[in-house]
């Protein structure tokens, strides 16, 4: 009994995407010919590989067993493709990457835009997720995090070798406000407060000479966005805790003032990271070596921090 490769990609893209239309999108057929040929291949089989609702698409356990097999074979297939194709002038193909919001919003203009002009024939899937995912899982060639959330297993290039997160609020809040001078003083201001992808409220984090302080600070307003902190922040809704990267063009203009400089040293920056146990493809070779000529220090990723505005963090 045989099952043909598009079946098996069939199978693997259903049970990536969670469902036939989306898997289907992505692969070019109909919903309709993508549920009749996974059928097919359940009857020649003998067991069901979904189960399906109205609402939803789940593995089986025979399907979830039978996933966890085919995708190491159908990975050296295509790692195959792509050996034999390597010698190319320039990539092609899909490149699929994941990264947190804010991590997108920091490379794509110096970095993934760049990586499109130099090669046309490319493709940039980016999808951003708070919550740290399994990419190879998931079928991502690669990611980018902060390095401290990397997987130990996985190869890291740093993209920006330092990061620091920074205390901000604006003139007019300033005006109303006294500034504070420790962590501790944050307790009795209005902070914009920061509910993570696991549904915690973030603690805002300090250090200075080994003294390490967690704050749970209060607030009235509680976000999940740091580009809507951003903005309450620069309507002088009160104070923030955000990246250098988000805040520096504002710090420089005089729209923000950064508070606690003293207390948020740098921390290692962001990374693109991928499988040590893959073939790495020449579309993110590619990518590899344009962090690496464009990163801080070599090239023109990452702008300059206004020296005045001790700004941090990503």
């Amino acid at each position: 009994m045989k099952a043909s490769l598009s079946e098996l990609e069939a199978v693997t893209t259903i049970a990536r995407l969670g469902g036939f239309r989306a898997a289907a999108r992505e692969l070019g057929v109909s919903s309709s010919s993508l549920s009749h040929a996974v059928l097919a291949l359940e009857e020649r089989l003998g067991v069901r590989l979904f189960n399906r609702t109205t609402r939803s698409v789940a593995l089986t356990a025979a399907g979830e067993g039978f996933v966890a097999e085919v995708l190491p074979a159908l990975a050296a297939i295509e790692g195959a493709v792509e050996r034999v194709t390597e010698s190319q002038a320039r990539p092609t193909g899909t490149l699929r990457l994941n990264t947190s919001p804010g991590a997108a919003k920091m490379v794509l203009r110096p970095l993934l835009v760049e990586y499109l002009k130099r090669y046309p024939q490319m493709t940039l899937e980016v999808a951003t997720d708070n919550a740290l995912v399994d990419i190879i899982a998931l079928g991502f060639d690669a990611g980018f995090r902060l390095a401290e959330a990397v997987p130990p297993d996985m190869i890291a290039v740093p993209v920006f070798h330092q990061s620091r997160m920074i205390v901000v609020g604006s003139p007019d809040y300033f005006r109303q406000r006294s500034v504070p001078r420790r962590p501790g003083d944050l307790l009795q201001h209005a902070c914009i407060r920061a509910r993570m992808a696991s549904g915690r409220i973030y603690h805002w984090e300090f250090n200075r000479r080994g003294e390490s302080v967690e704050i749970d600070v209060p607030g009235p307003l509680i976000l999940d966005d740091s580009d809507l902190m951003l903005e309450a922040t620069l309507c002088g809704a009160g104070l923030a805790y955000l990246s250098d990267h988000a805040v520096q063009e504002h710090v420089a203009a005089g729209r923000l003032v950064p508070v606690l400089d003293d207390w948020t040293p740098p921390y290692d920056g962001l990374c693109l990271y991928f499988s040590g146990r893959r073939h790495v493809p020449a579309k993110l070779r590619a990518l590899i070596d344009l962090v690496r000529e464009l990163r801080p220090g070599r090239g023109r990723i990452g702008a300059e921090l206004p020296a005045s505005g001790g700004a941090g963090g990503s």
